[in-house]
């Protein structure tokens, strides 16, 4: 089996955001480390070169592919903010309902900018989210 790409190393966070070239963007992204690190109580960790991760899980399909993940994580893209969530907990649709201007993938949240966004319901996602994690994967 392929051995990950994306795992925690050492590359410095605050390298990664201080490259970003949109001072508003960084500016946010400062933001998501501070909420993300308050929900979790984890330090934020580089995973790959380009994902901001907050600590992390041993998952295992029924497939027999199994990985480790961050708990919660997000990447600055070019076209938007990426925020890695756990698809399908009780509860998210009607939370995301509330969120604000947002594209949602299987497990990923997309925002432009959070100033577009509910930042409370932010919280609530991503801490709704965390739990689900340890529930699923204890």
């Amino acid at each position: 089996m392929a051995e990950a790409k994306t795992k925690p190393n050492d590359l410095s966070v605050d390298a990664y955001v201080e490259a970003i070239a949109d001072e508003a963007r960084r500016h946010d992204c400062r933001e998501l480390i501070a909420l993300m690190s308050g929900v979790t109580k984890c330090p934020p960790k580089m995973w790959g070169t380009g994902i901001v991760g907050f600590g992390a899980y041993h998952y295992k399909y029924a497939s027999g592919h199994e990985g480790d993940a961050c708990l919660a994580g997000f990447a600055s893209r070019k076209g938007a903010i990426s925020i890695y969530l756990i698809a399908g907990f009780d509860g998210q649709q009607a939370m995301l309902a509330k969120l604000g201007k947002h594209k949602m993938g299987k497990a990923c949240l997309y925002v432009r900018r959070l100033s577009d966004i509910e930042m409370p319901v932010l919280e609530q996602l991503v801490a709704h989210s965390v739990a689900e994690v340890k529930r699923r994967y204890p």
